[in-house]
């Protein structure tokens, strides 16, 4: 049976990105006659059908924002992200000023949230924040792009990430961290998180941290690393495996400030003194970090920063604007998980 045509198949034709082709079957002023003709041209020759009642419905502002949580494993009952949870404010108090309402909702992963949202419209565009693996929620970004939804979402802005993506320089990051490391005289740095391409973030600040291994003419030793999700006790457990293969290490460079305090949990049960013994650093900078004992350093994002470039971002979709990806800057922040020793 043949394949239904798809607006990528559309701006394969036509010589445009997908988003243009959304544009351009949707009326949006921002694209040009003569692409505008190019575009329905390429659905002509394709035998596209585009639905108007749905493009119609589509262009009725609501003037509400909606923002997605996604779970994730958490200590307490909220399974959310403590970092995802911070940025709250800053989104919450750019759609006031704005003139935007927000619509903030729970999803599970497993649901068919892409399709709640395409048939309730309450929303003139949504927010996404947290998804799990990545290869995993690519094809719910897929379908989100298929049918003209306006979205924005927190993650790694890189290359080959599907929708706006804002998020924070993590490469830059895990590089600072590892090079704080080395400053402090550590050698065996070990790297827990999961450093594959479906945890995109964890696998730039991997790469961050590998740099500054090369850069200080360390080689990277790969049974040094250890697969961890962002929560307390994946960071205890993977810790717990690495001191249990007596290999030997003198410091821990976490993924997040979740897997961080996890790892200083599982050292303290080894009798192994933070960071006397083994030096840790975290990433996030979560009201945790300040109090975690002792306090821990990590690599701080900047929440209030990223709201107000998420809701900017999604409005200038929905005005038909174009808008790509926004890489933030980070900053370590020293404490006494990684100082003296």
């Amino acid at each position: 049976m043949q394949r239904r045509p798809t607006s990528f198949d559309i701006a394969a034709l036509a010589g445009v990105s997908q988003p243009t082709v959304s544009r351009a079957l949707s009326g949006s002023p921002a694209v040009s006659e003569a692409t505008r003709a190019r575009v329905f041209a390429a659905a002509e020759a394709l035998n596209y059908k585009v639905d108007k009642n749905a493009s119609n419905l589509r262009r009725q502002a609501s003037n509400t924002l909606a923002l997605l949580f996604f779970e994730d494993p958490t200590p307490d009952d909220s399974l959310i992200n403590p970092f995802y949870l911070s940025m709250l404010g800053s989104i919450t108090r750019t759609c006031a000023q704005r003139g935007y309402d927000l619509l903030i909702s729970f999803q599970q992963l497993s649901g068919n949230w892409h399709v709640d949202y395409e048939d309730s419209r309450k929303a003139d565009g949504i927010i996404l924040l947290g998804y799990g693996n990545y290869l995993e929620y690519r094809p719910r970004l897929e379908q989100l792009i298929e049918q003209g939804t306006h979205f924005v979402r927190w993650g790694a802005p890189e290359i080959g990430q599907l929708g706006p993506t804002i998020g924070s320089d993590n490469t830059q990051g895990g590089a600072d961290a590892t090079a704080h490391l080395i400053l402090q005289g550590r050698r065996r740095i070990a790297f827990i998180g999961t450093a594959t391409p479906g945890y995109p973030e964890f696998l730039a600040r991997y790469h961050g941290y590998c740099q500054a291994l090369a850069d200080a003419g360390i080689a990277t030793d790969v049974a040094l690393q250890r697969d961890a999700i962002s929560s307390e006790d994946a960071g205890q457990a993977a810790t717990e495996a690495l001191l249990a293969s007596n290999i030997a290490f003198d410091a821990i460079f976490a993924a997040s400030d979740l897997i961080a305090i996890g790892a200083m949990r599982a050292l303290a049960a080894a009798g192994r003194q933070v960071p006397r013994s083994i030096a840790v650093v975290g990433f996030d900078d979560l009201p945790a970090a300040s109090l975690a004992s002792p306090p821990l350093t990590t690599v701080m994002q900047d929440p209030r920063r990223a709201g107000t470039v998420l809701v900017d971002t999604l409005l200038a979709l929905i005005r038909g604007e174009d808008a790509g990806n926004t890489m933030l800057p980070v900053r370590l922040v020293t404490r006494g998980s990684s100082l003296g020793g």
